[in-house]
């Protein structure tokens, strides 16, 4: 997704805006650019725009130093209407008038694309977001709030937008729909922002601007209005992340940095909800009774997170025996599902933004569900809309691939399990208090497994031209092996599909030949021996097998090329173990192929839109 940043107060605007967009790399993009007013009402407005990284227009602009102004706007765009090209990088403007940034869609920009040539406004691009600064160029009579309405009413799809007029120096407006927002403040100057580590280095004073608000910057002070131009209250909240949470801290990249954050991202979540020995979430305000009035969980996500509502109903059965389903959430309203009484939503996410997961909220609330999220960014617009929150620990998590938000997630899910299991007496005592104690070993476990990292780096440095890869598991490991997959495919661009182990001779072990990799994880004691015939079966065939399984498994060295161990665990928890070494394999893989690990081709690392 886009970055934007928008800054008005005493400081040189362009420095900072340079500072917060680099901040911003992590979300992907193939152009930037700026706008900064040189303080003088009329003047025209000019955009400095570049294809291509960051460091162009720093060099364009000299590091910003060459751009006068103390107010501006600046973006980094990841294509979407029209090819990645100077002509198409915002900001864009409307005759010098209106400059305006944009992250999101327009649904029906073509309809008033016409309209307004109708009207003799001519278009220098091929994007959506030109046709925005015409429509705020058409109906500003001199009330930019009046201005901004009459256009955001005009607007079917997502945005959220940073906005300048010529005739308004030194003021910086944002209003938002379905894309995220915040606001800032400091003593030496005022911010925008579509994501926090933007405006860190500079404050920690933040505010998530709701849909259809606007904000209106000036240098000594923030206004907030609704749609009728009535001004609101908003509360600011301080962010507990610092400038060095969002900073590589001496690694190469920052995925890096944050496989080596997961045990204490682990801790920092699990630690706080263990007390004497049990599993207490008093922050979700659900009681008991409500908890035993369930009788199914319909869990909704995308990419990653999705793989943890995977991993979460084989757990939420076999714990809590409550019956699960669970939907890629940018199926599951089109499907019209049948949702009966007594079933809880509850939706995954990592930003708390993601566009399709926040639909799929709204539509479980429509429907007049139980709604509950687990998210890591406090805040956000799931975490405001969800009935109950579950909140992680990660922390800013910055590389596009995810790693620490992923752990994380998965133990929430393990706590919400535990503690439905226990309220709804589908565990003895015995058993509850051995996985509670488990649970909490589970980050020194993790350490464990990242001592080991260099024979990872031998392992992908000796794959790294691999072609396809398969990964196979079953049971839990199945929902495994799908992160797994991803991971190696979404940064190193190798071809890597994930099966359950039982469905290879349905169809894909005819793929299977000499120089094929598979990665067998086998970590599930009941279906140890069934999966072992699986990596005879490839292996017969010519495929070079990588296992991972549990600690003691010596008799694994006999049918796989390569074997690694993992600390044992209870068998619903090894997840969170095995996905350590598939990180690390990921990440060193790409690193060989030469590819830029925190930012692949392609990807952006919150989903906004559709």
């Amino acid at each position: 997704m886009c970055g934007i940043v928008g800054y008005t107060g005493y400081a040189h605007a362009a420095n900072i805006l340079l500072d917060g967009l680099e901040r911003l790399e992590y979300r992907g993009y193939d152009s930037a650019g700026i706008c900064v007013s040189d303080g003088n009402a009329g003047h025209p407005l000019k955009a400095i725009r570049v294809k291509g990284r960051l460091q162009a227009l720093r060099d364009l602009t000299d590091n910003g130093s060459s751009v006068e102004g103390t107010s501006g706007i600046g973006h980094t765009r990841w294509a979407t209407h029209g090819e990645p090209t100077v002509e198409n990088a915002h900001p864009h403007l409307s005759g010098g008038r209106v400059a305006v940034v944009h992250n999101g869609i327009i649904e029906n920009y073509m309809e008033l694309r016409e309209t307004l040539k109708a009207r003799g406004y001519t278009f220098q691009s091929e994007t959506d977001t030109e046709t925005i600064a015409h429509l705020l160029d058409y109906y500003d009579k001199g009330d930019p709030l009046d201005a901004i309405v009459r256009t955001v009413m005009h607007l079917r799809g997502s945005f959220a937008l940073g906005i300048l007029f010529s005739d308004r120096p030194g003021e910086v407006y944002g209003v938002r729909r379905d894309s995220p927002l915040i606001a800032a403040s400091s003593e030496n100057g005022n911010f925008i922002a579509s994501d926090v580590p933007a405006i860190l280095q500079y404050t920690r004073n933040v505010t998530y601007l709701d849909n259809m608000e606007i904000v209106c910057l000036k240098p000594d002070g923030i206004s907030f209005y609704n749609m009728d131009g009535e001004p609101i209250e908003k509360t600011f909240t301080t962010v507990s992340w610092d400038v060095e949470a969002a900073e590589k801290g001496g690694y190469a990249h920052f995925m890096l940095k944050e496989i080596h954050e997961q045990p204490k991202a682990m801790e920092d979540t699990i630690r706080p909800h263990i007390r004497d020995g049990q599993i207490v979430l008093e922050e979700l305000g659900m009681t008991e009774d409500e908890i035993r009035s369930i009788n199914r969980i319909q869990m909704v996500a995308c990419g990653s997170a999705w793989h943890v509502c995977m991993t979460a109903k084989y757990v939420m059965e076999r714990l809590a025996k409550v019956p699960v389903d669970v939907d890629l959430a940018s199926e599951f309203r089109y499907r019209n599902p049948v949702l009966s009484p007594g079933t809880m939503l509850m939706v995954v996410s990592q930003s708390g933004e993601t566009a399709d997961s926040l639909a799929a909220l709204r539509y479980g609330k429509d429907q007049g569900m139980l709604c509950l999220a687990i998210v890591n960014v406090v805040g956000s617009s799931i975490a405001r809309e969800a009935d109950r929150v579950f909140y992680t620990s990660a922390g800013p998590e910055i590389a596009v691939a995810t790693t620490k938000a992923y752990s994380t997630q998965l133990a929430a899910c393990y706590m919400l399990a535990l503690h439905f299991a226990r309220v709804r007496g589908t565990m003895d005592e015995e058993a509850y208090a051995k996985h509670v104690e488990a649970l909490t070993r589970l980050p020194g476990q993790i350490g464990e497994i990242l001592q080991g990292e260099a024979r990872m780096q031998w392992l992908a440095g000796k794959y790294a031209n691999t072609r396809d890869a398969f990964f196979i598991g079953r049971g839990l490991d199945y929902a495994s092996v799908l992160e797994g997959a991803l991971k190696l495919k979404e940064i190193s661009y190798i071809h890597a599909e994930a099966y359950a182990a039982g469905e290879l001779k349905h169809g894909t072990i005819s793929l299977i030949e000499k120089g094929s990799m598979v990665l067998a994880v086998a970590t599930q004691k009941d279906l140890l021996e069934k999966e072992v015939s699986n990596i005879v079966e490839v292996h017969a065939r010519g495929a070079t097998v990588l296992a991972l399984t549990m600690d003691g498994n010596y008799a694994m060295e006999d049918e796989a090329d390569f074997t690694v161990y993992i600390p044992r665990t209870e068998d619903v928890f090894y997840p969170s173990l095995v996905v350590v070494p598939l990180q690390l394999l990921a990440y060193y893989v790409s690193l060989s192929r030469g590819i830029d690990v925190d930012k692949p081709r392609n990807l952006a690392k919150s989903v906004t839109v559709e």
